[in-house]
């Protein structure tokens, strides 16, 4: 079945590093493009980061641009999210999310997210 496990959250100091892992089986990974949401309590989620099926063009939310970066491994079926000077409004829940587009028609996976907390 299909899965997209996340990992690598936790807590970390302002002006921190984190580097988030998505571990995805169950699909053909590299006909995805890959992206990560994150979600604030009380607060909509919102796209941070995608990269295409190759890996070939990044997009960023302006919010992250400079401090992350979004990579992917086709040959290990995982994405990463390197987040660094991480700030406190940086705190969410993050989410691992696979998207294709075929004649129109969306198929979209989501994991189950990991917490990330920017506090001193």
């Amino acid at each position: 079945q299909v899965q997209l496990v996340e990992s690598g959250g936790g807590l970390v100091q302002p002006g921190g590093s984190l580097t988030l892992s998505c571990a995805a089986s169950g699909f053909t990974f590299s006909a995805y493009a890959m992206n990560w949401y994150r979600q604030a309590p009380g607060q909509e989620r919102e796209l941070v980061a995608g990269i295409t099926r190759l890996g070939s063009r990044k997009n960023y939310t302006d919010s992250v641009k400079g401090r992350f970066t979004i990579s992917r491994d086709n040959a290990k079926n995982t994405v990463y999210l390197q987040m660094g000077s991480l700030k406190p409004e940086d705190t969410a829940v993050y989410y691992c999310n696979a998207d294709r587009e075929v004649a129109g028609r969306h198929t979209s996976y989501w994991g189950q997210g990991t917490q990330v907390t920017v506090s001193s």
